[in-house]
């Protein structure tokens, strides 16, 4: 091993043993003059010879450092050139500089110096270097191949300038990538399919055609088995159970779940379509953690109204379909049991409060009132919560705040949460969502809570419910809760007043019984009027003021057709009952010849308030769930914070353009 000598260390030490010499021999030169100057000659003599040798071993370290650096630099070459990833070095302008042979080898040719990196391997991002404290990487596809290019800044010093290069290593993926993309879509999905209301579908077609109802369900479900090389089996009468890969579930993805079609043309006289719900469960740690995504999933598309697919995974849903209204359901079985069971929750219960959703409309007041004087009925005090009045309810909470029998009906939200206590019965109306309710604070505090609501579902639930009456294909809650109190005991009296507003809200949500009408409803409101209902008062809650119909009019003349088809319009006018104005005029705008729905847009205290309307062929529900909001298949609505009118219109512009697109 050589070592390199340090010349600089041997010259010192010569130079002091020279003067402790030279003393010396001046020292004897004192005594002996002879002796002296013979012992300073020698002294001179032996120095001249050091300093040759020292000068012969510098000249011999050059020149071993000199073929040292030669001998480096072609190592360094070398390995270059052989390093088994490719490489090369580049100057900021994209010119390589250097390269090796595996980087040849990648793109096909040996003389490549002096080229431009862009123009060899096509657009590259060379921004990503400029970082010279720490590597950068970057994916690229080359050839069918797919590379991460890691890449590196350095500095090359010349004379007194520094000149700066970039070093990318190209990392060839391409087998872990493969191997990784195939474990993926080799990775088992799980999916719960049933029928919808199989046996009301069944029962709608006359008795010799119900078996080919049947038929067909199978043979259009084992076509789809086969077709997605799946695995089914039938575990009921109207319920499949589902394994495939997720390679497979791209595909149906892409085809947007094309057998929610194909089961929908089944028709052997049914007067009832014939549809499907599929729950799906994907990327879950095991087997059993896809089954319960899928049986999720699955509850999730039901309670959106049927006829849709619901892919669920760990942090996400995707939804598809969604096109068929909700088929009532005859009977009254579920109404009674929930009857019961919601009148032995209020008796257990020291106190309960009711509450519906924020800026709460007829149908949630309504029904606020008739479980108020249903608590009543049962002997047990309750209040509503509500903070603030708004122009869709001020009427009728003002007329009932004058009644004695309403006495202290309302508090509000500090004293609603000072009261709830973990078992006080918080009861949630027209609303499943939490963060939409009147007060949620109330929510996390209470450990019993009943949920009563006719919207479709969203992602967003209270889960934890101790009781849930959920039915999307009821008109109204205020219908939902008119059952309760027909069917839970037949002593029970309410209030004339309570009764209008039950049918207040039954006539708003329905469009004075023009939509999602059914037989329940009118039985609903026959029930109410038996009871002392006034329609001419139920009218007057809903009279308007002659602002109303001018800013009802500036919508109207900022509508907007699209494709003949959609209507969209807008007020920049902020008035207090934005939000009730816009629903109007979204009703009046399907009045208009040839337009399936309507979308109208008002703002107020920083928020922009959507309406949405349909006739049913267009689901109004899942284009406002895009902007976060929800509803029904032809009644929807969202609200969007921090965002200006011009913009919430754009994006709602976005949503109607996207739509008729997937709808050629």
């Amino acid at each position: 091993m050589n070592v390199k000598p340090n010349l600089d260390r041997s010259n010192r030490e010569n130079i002091i043993y020279m003067v402790i010499m030279l003393i010396g021999g001046l020292a004897l030169l004192y005594y002996n003059a002879l002796a002296g100057i013979g012992f300073i000659a020698i002294s001179g003599v032996v120095f001249y010879l050091n300093l040759k040798n020292n000068e012969v071993k510098r000249i011999e370290w050059m020149r071993y450092v000199e073929n040292l650096s030669l001998n480096m630099d072609k190592i360094a070459k070398k390995a270059i050139r052989y390093l088994p990833i490719p490489m090369c070095v580049i100057e900021f302008n994209g010119k390589i500089t250097m390269h090796n042979d595996k980087f040849s080898e990648i793109i096909g040719r040996d003389r490549l110096l002096d080229e431009n990196i862009k123009d060899v391997v096509g657009e590259i991002d060379l921004t990503k270097a400029l970082n010279d404290e720490n590597e950068m990487y970057s994916e690229i596809e080359y050839k069918d191949k797919r590379y991460s290019i890691v890449y590196r800044v350095i500095k090359n010093r010349t004379n007194s300038d520094v000149d700066y290069m970039m070093v990318l290593y190209w990392l060839d993926k391409t087998d872990y990538l493969n191997l990784k993309e195939k474990y993926i879509n080799e990775k088992t999905v799980i999916g719960i399919i049933e029928v919808d209301g199989y046996e009301e579908v069944i029962k709608s077609a006359d008795e010799e055609n119900r078996p080919l109802i049947t038929a067909d369900i199978e043979r259009v479900l084992s076509t789809f088995e086969t077709e997605s090389k799946a695995a089914m089996k039938r575990v009921s009468k109207d319920k499949f159970f589902l394994v495939m890969n997720r390679e497979e579930l791209k595909k149906i993805e892409l085809d947007k779940f094309e057998i929610l079609d194909k089961i929908r043309h089944i028709d052997h006289g049914n007067t009832l379509p014939v549809t499907i719900s599929m729950g799906v469960g994907i990327d879950g740690e095991t087997i059993n953690d896809n089954f319960k995504m899928a049986v999720g999933a699955l509850d999730l598309a039901l309670g959106r109204g049927g006829d849709q697919v619901v892919v669920k995974t760990k942090d996400n849903f995707s939804f598809y379909g969604g096109k068929s209204k909700a088929v009532e359901k005859k009977t009254k079985v579920k109404s009674r049991l929930i009857g019961h069971a919601l009148r032995e929750i209020i008796n257990q219960s020291e106190d309960v409060l009711i509450m519906g959703h924020r800026y709460p409309d007829m149908d949630a007041m309504g029904a606020a009132v008739g479980i108020y004087d249903l608590c009543k009925a049962c002997g047990k005090e309750s209040n509503i919560v509500l903070e603030n009045l708004n122009d869709s309810i001020e009427i009728f909470a003002k007329k009932i705040k004058k009644d004695k029998y309403y006495k202290g009906i309302f508090i509000n939200h500090e004293t609603a949460i000072e009261r709830c206590k973990e078992d006080t019965l918080v009861i949630v109306l027209d609303t499943h969502r939490p963060n939409f309710t009147e007060c949620p604070k109330l929510l996390e505090i209470s450990d019993k809570v009943v949920v009563i609501d006719h919207h479709r579902r969203g992602v967003e639930f209270i889960s934890d419910a101790v009781l849930l009456f959920h039915e999307i294909y009821v008109s109204s809650t205020c219908e939902m809760v008119t059952e309760l109190i027909q069917y839970m005991d037949e002593n029970i009296k309410i209030n004339k007043m309570t009764a209008e507003g039950l049918l207040a809200g039954i006539n708003l949500d329905t469009k004075n019984f023009a939509f999602k009408t059914g037989v329940r409803t009118f039985e609903a409101a026959s029930y109410l009027r038996k009871i002392g209902a006034d329609t001419i008062e139920v009218k007057k809650l809903f009279n308007a003021d002659i602002s109303d119909f001018t800013t009802k009019a500036e919508i109207i003349q900022n509508t907007k057709i699209i494709n003949n088809r959609i209507c969209i319009g807008y007020t920049s006018s902020e008035i207090d009952n934005v939000n009730v104005i816009i629903a109007k005029a979204a009703d009046e705008l399907l009045n208009i010849r040839q337009v399936e729905a309507s979308f109208v847009l008002g703002q107020k205290d920083g928020k922009v308030f959507i309406s949405a309307r349909s006739l049913g062929d267009i689901n109004v529900h899942v284009m406002m769930e895009k902007l976060g909001g929800g509803g029904h298949i032809d009644i929807a609505g969202a609200q969007l914070k921090n965002v200006s009118l011009k913009k919430a219109y754009n994006m709602v512009h976005e949503i109607i353009e996207e739509f008729l697109e997937e709808d050629k």
